[in-house]
């Protein structure tokens, strides 16, 4: 298949951006590098496994206590789709992006980002996220119950049982790393911007 070379000089140009964007900035350990990459990578798979559920006969499907004018598949598409972006954000605590503003965005492009308005929201995030999926999760499981407190359903992935349960817990068990992942990341790049301070 040709491709002609004024079509391949946008997608060039594209990947150097998203490259310069990317890369780590001096000074990032590698585990944190490694951590910070990984981050997407856990909550991808719950994602998928929500997606997948668009494919599946869901009806009489309880959607739990979503309000009526929310379908639940465009429930399950945002839910999936900001999770991701949400998770995606953690690259910035060692990338440029989340040193500098970009160039592109009116008014703050190119301006220094405080420590403290990248470092406060992703500590209190990787609480809440460790609270949620590693804490709450667990105790949920344990207790029988959902995160409402009513009884887990009988028709709930994690209590149907066999390929079904176990296909739930392998898409679902990463996210119990995403909170302190997302920790340790935060106090490299606190320790790391305090130090160049």
């Amino acid at each position: 298949m040709f491709v002609h070379a004024e079509t391949r000089l946008p997608v060039r140009r594209m990947r150097a951006v998203w490259k310069a964007a990317h890369t780590p900035m001096a000074g990032v350990p590698r585990w944190a590098r490694i951590a910070a990459y990984a981050i997407p990578f856990t909550v991808l798979p719950s994602g998928l496994w929500r997606l997948g559920l668009l494919f599946v006969d869901h009806v009489g499907a309880d959607s739990g206590r979503l309000p009526g004018w929310l379908p639940l598949e465009v429930y399950v598409v945002i839910l999936s789709v900001v999770s991701e972006l949400l998770a995606f954000t953690a690259v910035g605590l060692v990338a440029a992006w989340g040193e500098v503003v970009p160039r592109w965005i009116p008014v703050l492009g190119g301006r220094r980002i405080p420590v403290a308005a990248a470092a406060v929201p992703a500590a209190l995030g990787a609480l809440a996220l460790t609270a949620l999926w590693t804490v709450l999760s667990v105790v949920t499981q344990v207790a029988g119950t959902t995160i409402q407190g009513d009884p887990i359903p009988a028709n709930f992935p994690s209590e149907v049982g066999g390929w079904t349960a176990l296909w739930f817990y392998v898409c679902y068990a990463p996210l119990v790393l995403w909170g302190p992942l997302l920790g340790l990341v935060t106090v490299a790049y606190w320790r790391r911007r305090r130090h160049m301070a």
